[in-house]
């Protein structure tokens, strides 16, 4: 191609949840991925780094906006109280606009944190974070029944635990919802014809295999269906004149142990469990807990998900506090706790200022700070090499005085957990895998320059990239920056100047107990970290 060429006018976005730069390079170079490869040869690709932690609910909203959690405003599943509750995160949290909110029409499917759905112009299907099919989940709401009608046997996600040792089954459940998810997409494509800006479709698929299975003939397998939906993608977009984002919101790499942070907070002085006194004591004594209970009520057809979903927030919560378990936050004694782990390894100093039951001052807090560093990278395994890795939260989230005061996540080979139990480390039991910080981003499009190799890109700058890549402003407070290295040096992006434009944070909306997603609930009960 010679000459100068033009920007596309609309964009496409291909998630892959927890797709590794390694896995795509090794297979791509091999002749295992050919679409992947194409992308590579015709396009420009790299490494792409996620969120601190790199977790779904930051990333992909980071993808989506531009900014990272401390100005998007999501940095977990579970949004704690000054109570010390649990809130879940849900659509309504962004304080920043998304692509579909800044380009229309827009058709955006599967996509983690939307729900509930909002009105945009276009059609919308909530992903993971989503209670149930039965909820409405989609925008415009008869975008419902064309779901069901076509796709009888849709839903939103697997229950993959319930897989751990029918590991053929669960493949052949995930190539189930894989191929359901690609029929979505085939029908939001059929709603949105010629007249679209922005196309923005997950699969969610990659993670819930690769957490259970990190075998390479299998991995390899399932990454072949990936390469196939990809091939759709790239015809769909050559059609339309688009350009072409494959992303993923964090890699993938295998585990081998979990580490406890809240226990070794506990050994060392600095979280103290609740006493089992009255009704607590009393059913412990007896044998009673959370296992026995939940357990019971499944052999008469009584699943924890049902009880969750349909009984009041606060009936359930004060429930979970009475009964023995592993209940994380509901069995720490807050009047004489300094620090505790919540979510995905966002560690907190219960000071005055934050919490109802504070007992550290705030201008305490710094030397607290630097005393739990020290205490987390002294965590060491059987060759003495430091198993959790420390990272100061008002480094990462600079704008948000109530962002985590340090965010703790374990090497690689290890997973840190917030349960409270009796020991450091413990079996990764069902699962073989867990999230790394690299995934991936490959560009393809009319202004994309062929076989560019895309250095230090981050999941922050796929947004201003993307933007800039079809000539439309960028937001004025991203922190990510248009990965120029993408485009040709004489297509009309390389050749203009990033256009600015001042947007409007959004005040949080709350949501209904009713629309809070039930597998959070559960997380936000303790039954699931």
């Amino acid at each position: 191609m010679s000459g100068l060429t033009t920007s596309s006018e609309r964009a496409f976005v291909l998630g892959l949840d927890g797709v590794p730069w390694r896995l795509i390079e090794q297979w791509s170079d091999e002749g295992e991925l050919p679409n992947f490869a194409r992308m590579r040869e015709d396009g420009a690709s790299g490494p792409l780094v996620s969120t601190s932690p790199p977790t779904t609910p930051l990333a992909w909203p980071s993808i989506a906006t531009g900014v990272w959690p401390d100005k998007h405003g999501i940095y977990g599943f579970q949004n704690l109280s000054r109570e010390y509750s649990h809130e879940m995160y849900t659509s309504r949290d962004f304080k920043q606009p998304t692509l579909w909110e800044l380009l229309s029409p827009a058709h955006v499917g599967n996509v983690p944190m939307t729900y509930p759905v909002r009105e945009i112009d276009g059609t919308m299907v909530a992903g993971m974070m989503t209670p149930s099919t039965e909820r409405e989940f989609t925008h415009p709401a008869d975008l419902g029944d064309d779901i069901d009608a076509r796709i009888p046997d849709y839903r939103i996600s697997l229950d993959y635990p319930k897989y751990a040792n029918r590991l053929d089954d669960f493949e052949e459940a995930v190539g189930g919802m894989l191929e359901n998810r690609r029929e979505l997409m085939r029908l939001q494509m059929d709603r949105a014809g010629d007249d679209w800006e922005l196309f923005f479709f997950v699969y969610t698929a990659p993670d819930r295999f690769q957490h259970l299975i990190w075998d390479d003939d299998r991995l390899l397998e399932h990454y072949r269906k990936l390469d196939d939906l990809l091939g759709e993608v790239l015809a769909y977009t050559d059609r339309h004149d688009s350009d072409l984002y494959v992303v993923s919101d964090h890699g993938f790499g295998p585990i081998h142990q979990l580490v406890f942070v809240n226990h070794v907070l506990e050994r060392e002085g600095y979280l103290f469990r609740r006493e089992d006194q009255g009704t607590r004591g009393a059913l412990a004594s007896l044998g009673i807990s959370r296992d026995r209970i939940t357990n019971a009520l499944e052999r008469v057809g009584i699943s924890e998900e049902m009880l969750i979903s349909t009984l009041p927030r606060g009936l359930v919560d004060s429930v979970a506090e009475q009964i023995p378990g592993d209940h994380a936050l509901y069995d720490v004694d807050f009047d004489r706790t300094v620090a505790f782990v919540h979510d995905a390894g966002n560690c907190y100093v219960n000071d005055t200022d934050r919490f109802e039951n504070g007992v550290v001052s705030p201008m305490d807090v710094p030397d607290v700070k630097a005393e739990l560093v020290s205490v987390f990278e002294s965590v060491t395994d059987e060759n003495g090499r430091s198993v959790l890795s420390v990272e100061d939260g008002d480094e990462l989230f600079p704008t948000d005085d109530e962002s985590p005061d340090l965010i703790v996540n374990g090497v690689d080979g290890y997973e840190s957990r917030t349960a409270i139990t009796d020991r450091v480390f413990g079996d990764t039991g069902t699962y073989a895998a867990s999230h790394r910080s690299q995934g991936i981003v490959l560009c393809h499009g009319p202004s994309i320059d062929p076989g560019a190799t895309l250095r230090g890109a981050r999941v922050v700058d796929v947004a201003p990239t993307l933007l800039h890549g079809i000539g439309q402003p960028v937001p004025d407070n991203v922190d990510g920056r248009v990965l120029f290295d993408a485009f040709r040096s004489d297509a009309t992006p390389s050749r203009t100047k990033v256009e600015r434009t001042s947007v409007s944070r959004r005040e949080r909306d709350d949501v209904d107990d009713d629309f809070t997603d039930v597998e959070n609930r559960l997380k936000g009960l303790g039954y699931m970290e």
